[in-house]
């Protein structure tokens, strides 16, 4: 068993009501001891912060998720700056931008991604990033506010834009999609990039693992994805769990 951290759980949804205790308790025995537990919209805010609170290992990170734009305001921002100096979490996000899904105002989400990353840069945090078909436009946001540092989740862009975000300082998380045979371009990336730039995660209750579709996914399941980019790398287990773990403990100056 190795010492892993899961640095994209959604461990405070409803989804894992019923049975939370045990979905902890499985990642620990999984050795998943540690979660980065990262928001989506202000009205999950306090909940998010008991649940962290609950439970050892589990840190949390505030933000306003792109897909959640209808629930955001524009005086969310300022609880958001208040809630970042009064719980210290380890992160800002969820944010981004994403062009996937119709109906969402581009340049209503530009202007809550960039305060975002302005609130990152004055709080001196790192960002967890949700990007999908946005990807460029997330990155030149990143250099406009630079320096900043930070993860690009469920990464699912080319090599280049990759080297664009590893210039940048920040890494790229890789989850579920990798364990699934099509998914060759990701492949591809995550066997030969710089390992100090890669992080591990679930995205638990989404993106479950190749075998687990359309299951509740959780961080127990963790050793699975590293399982699968060990051997995509011809590395051991043993070896990238050690370097992901460094590299979240650095990235969200954990304890």
């Amino acid at each position: 068993m190795h010492d892993l951290i899961d640095s994209h759980s959604h461990l405070d949804v409803e989804d894992f009501d019923p049975d939370r205790d045990a979905v902890v308790q499985r990642a620990r025995d999984a050795g998943v001891a540690r979660q980065i537990v990262p928001a989506i919209a202000q009205s999950g805010w306090n909940r998010l912060a008991a649940v962290c609170r609950q439970f050892t290992g589990l840190y949390p990170a505030y933000g306003l998720h792109p897909l959640f734009l209808a629930q955001h305001q524009p005086s969310h921002l300022d609880e958001l700056d208040h809630i970042i100096e009064r719980e210290q979490p380890v992160a800002v996000g969820e944010c981004g931008l994403d062009h996937h899904i119709e109906g969402l105002d581009p340049s209503s989400q530009l202007d809550y991604f960039e305060a975002q990353l302005k609130l990152a840069g004055q709080h001196d945090l790192p960002l967890i990033i949700h990007t999908r078909q946005a990807l460029d436009g997330v990155t030149a946001c990143i250099r406009r506010h630079a320096p900043l540092r930070g993860v690009v989740h469920s990464f699912s862009g080319s090599l280049q834009q990759a080297q664009q975000l590893w210039k940048l300082g920040f890494c790229i998380g890789i989850g579920g999609p990798v364990t699934y045979e099509r998914a060759r371009r990701l492949r591809e990336i995550v066997a030969h990039m710089p390992i100090e730039f890669l992080l591990l995660e679930t995205d638990s209750p989404d993106q479950p693992m190749h075998g687990y579709q359309g299951q509740r996914n959780e961080p127990a399941l963790l050793p699975q994805v590293l399982a699968c980019v060990a051997a995509l790398r011809g590395e051991s287990e043993a070896s990238v769990a050690a370097a992901t773990c460094a590299n979240a403990v650095r990235l969200f100056r954990l304890d």
